[in-house]
């Protein structure tokens, strides 16, 4: 009788295990490229500053030039995610992925940017500013052509691992690390020397993988003309003529 109740009872089992087992998983939208807009908000940022790199990333998302790119996509459209970060335990995601696909939708990505509260933090971690985008590519609930990091910073890596392996694990991954370094000559605030060659430790230690390239901005003043040229070569996939990273997929 017991071997009899417990037969009795698999049929019922495996009905409603059947439905669990065949559920498809959640369906991705196709786009041309999913990217990660990561801001340096560090302390060597002033408010001016901070405000300057919003307003030149707003400025270049509503450029009609910008904005025709993302259309002349195969699919017309990208996922875009904004983040800032700053030191190790700062990294703060200011609009999740949002898909790009006409000037409305644009539009309304533009305008939480621009309104959102800004934050800052000491320290300037570009190794876990990669480490947290990298997950974001996880279930985003798009599948993109191409999955692209942009990378913004006014300084080299002083904490968190070394930042060459954080590069190395996203290029593993398929991912793109693409850099706009700010440069400037002065001192930061706690009275650390500015950095010598900051483009070139960009195009050392930060960008990789497939047509990584920088587009240095020479201050923060021409950082708005910087990530408009930036966002162009990104949206179409187009490498920049004399300013190639280097591909480091097979390191």
């Amino acid at each position: 009788m017991r071997a009899y109740r417990l037969l009795a009872c698999f049929p019922i089992v495996t009905a409603l295990c059947a439905p669990l087992s065949a559920v498809p998983a959640a369906a991705q939208t196709p786009v041309d490229l999913e990217l990660v807009l990561a801001v340096d908000v560090s302390g060597s940022v002033d408010p001016d500053e901070a405000k300057l790199q919003r307003n030149g990333y707003v400025q270049a998302l509503l450029n009609p030039r910008v904005q025709a790119a993302i259309r002349g996509g195969p699919f017309g459209r990208v996922a875009a995610t904004y983040m800032e970060w700053a030191g190790e335990g700062h990294q703060h995601v200011v609009v999740p992925w949002t898909e790009l696909s006409d000037p409305a939708s644009i539009e309304r990505f533009a305008a939480v940017v621009a309104e959102a509260p800004m934050m800052t933090e000491q320290w300037t971690s570009i190794s876990a500013a990669i480490d947290r985008a990298v997950p974001l590519f996880d279930a985003n609930g798009f599948e993109g052509m191409r999955r692209v990091i942009d990378l913004s910073g006014d300084g080299e890596n002083n904490r968190g691992r070394p930042v060459e392996e954080a590069r190395d694990a996203a290029v593993a991954r398929g991912i793109t690390i693409n850099g706009l370094p700010i440069l400037n000559d002065r001192p930061n605030p706690w009275g650390g020397a500015a950095p010598n060659d900051l483009e070139g430790y960009y195009r050392d230690h930060v960008i990789g993988g497939p047509g990584a390239f920088l587009v240095p901005a020479r201050n923060f003043d021409a950082f708005a003309d910087a990530i408009l040229s930036k966002l162009l070569l990104e949206v179409s996939g187009v490498m920049p003529d004399g300013r190639a990273g280097r591909d480091l997929v097979a390191r």
